[in-house]
């Protein structure tokens, strides 16, 4: 179960990864016109009714995204049955349709159906649609209907199936919405506190891959807070609108890079090039992106102290700036560039002094991170005992740096003899292998990667950074090839 949902949380990266974009045409659209409707110049308005068309259709995306990445082959039939399924589900369940089938009036209907076009049902659509897809794909039909085989035949199934699942959601959703909007609302009304109960619970389930859970419903329209979509938007209070956004930014653009530099400075003087040349690049991701994977994973398995205090902070800084009311939102993730680009939005809220409250922390982390790592002598990079270290290999430069390192973590893995999966989300290596007791930790760690995580006695994963697709297209490759 735990693989399935870490499967669930790398095929969603696939639709976010499409949010920059909207950031991007809704950001230059906010500082061309600051009010935020772009009624003072027909270019801004263009420019925020086309980034305003990827955030409303956030569920589409979702269901098309997750239906292709669950299924068992990238292809383009299984995303065409996300979007049926969702189309499917949608329709019948509509007010207008449910009004009909009760033969009541559409005021009369549960307001549950009111939201059935959001994230959560959009996910379900994309679960529903790669399950038809391994099911079906390679089924052959009689002669008299083999224009209908294999992955014709998936589209068909997606839709019978989600009458089915229509009609289950016809009793279900509104239990389940009237619990998520409870369970929203709880920590709604808890205001601050809750804002950073949030932040803390989304590091704690990071390991785990089910924070993608928890943020659907702050982040979307899942339960009708909607954080990112009516930020970008410009709808919603001001000061209070972005609440569960603006905490990361002083976590991604400064504590973390903060604390990538106290390991750097705990590291073997030996070790220390090393090490600064993997926490340099991990830290101007986490500034200028918001990605800190390649951060976290290096100190998460090696030190669970030191993730616990960065959670804690976490948690922290959220209900900082939820209690002082400054607010900022991204699209991606709470790096420099959707900091930038949202600080015209209509909702953002004195977000300048996210920027101050990020120094502060960037020194409470840098100290508290070299403090712990010493007192208790943590073996984070660059500290492991002596049998422990490797020695890094020398990597090729430009395309077959790629290429060397890609075979030199396959060899790591077993090869051929061991290897049953190779997949990818933002910046990991996600693997299932015959037999973990094959794989040579030493031997992937020496190429320089953050950090490996066997979360299974078949699954491993490699952090290996932003450009994890590069290296796991030439593993690829190599499989293949052979």
């Amino acid at each position: 179960m735990k693989k399935y949902f870490q499967k669930l949380g790398s095929s969603l990266m696939l639709p976010v990864a499409i949010l920059p974009a909207a950031a991007l045409l809704l950001g230059i659209g906010y500082w061309i016109d600051p009010t935020g409707w772009g009624a003072d110049s027909p270019f801004a308005a263009f420019l925020i009714k086309a980034g305003g068309s990827i955030i409303d259709n956030i569920p589409i995306l979702f269901a098309v995204g997750v239906a292709l990445g669950m299924a068992k082959e990238k292809d383009g039939s299984s995303a065409l049955s996300g979007l049926v399924a969702y189309l499917v589900v949608t329709t019948l369940l509509s007010t207008g349709s449910v009004a009909l089938l009760e033969g009541i009036d559409a005021a009369k209907v549960d307001p549950a159906f009111a939201k059935i076009g959001n994230a959560f049902v959009g996910i379900l659509s994309g679960i529903v649609a790669s399950m038809m897809y391994n099911r079906f794909s390679h089924v052959k039909l009689p002669d008299a209907f083999a224009f209908f085989s294999g992955k014709r035949l998936v589209p068909i199934m997606t839709a019978v199936a989600m009458l089915v699942v229509s009609g289950a959601l016809f009793f279900i959703w509104p239990v389940i919405y009237t619990a998520l909007v409870s369970f929203g609302k709880t920590i709604s009304d808890l205001g601050a506190f809750g804002a950073g109960l949030y932040g803390f619970f989304n590091r704690l389930l990071i390991p785990t891959g089910l924070h993608h859970a928890l943020n659907s419903v702050f982040w979307f329209d899942v339960a009708g807070i909607n954080d990112i979509g009516n930020f970008l938007s410009g709808k919603g209070e001001k000061g209070v609108t972005g609440m569960y956004q603006a905490g990361f930014f002083p976590i991604m653009m400064f504590g973390l890079p903060a604390a990538a530099l106290a390991m750097v400075h705990t590291a073997k003087t030996k070790k220390k090039k090393q090490i600064a040349s993997l926490m340099l690049a991990a830290g101007f991701a986490s500034f200028l992106t918001g990605v800190t994977e390649p951060i976290e994973f290096a100190f998460m398995f090696l030190a669970p102290m030191l993730y616990l205090v960065h959670a804690i902070l976490t948690g922290l800084s959220l209900a900082i700036a939820a209690t002082f009311h400054w607010t900022a939102g991204f699209a991606f993730s709470g790096g420099f560039i959707d900091f930038f680009l949202s600080l015209k939005n209509p909702m953002a809220n004195h977000p300048y002094w996210l920027i101050v409250q990020g120094l502060v922390f960037a020194v409470i982390y840098y100290f508290l991170f070299r403090f712990i790592i010493t007192k208790f002598n943590l073996k984070t990079p660059g500290r492991e005992d002596d049998d422990e270290e490797t020695e890094e290999i020398s990597l090729a430069k430009g395309e077959s740096k790629f290429a060397s390192m890609a075979a030199q973590i396959y060899a790591g893995l077993g090869g051929d003899a061991n290897v049953v999966s190779v997949d990818n989300c933002v910046t990991r290596l996600r693997m299932e292998v015959k037999d973990m007791k094959a794989v040579d930790q030493k031997k992937i760690k020496a190429t320089g990667v953050p950090g490996i995580n066997v979360v299974g006695p078949q699954s491993i994963q490699v952090i290996v950074g932003t450009n994890v697709q590069f290296v796991a297209d030439e593993i690829i490759k190599i499989r293949k090839n052979k």
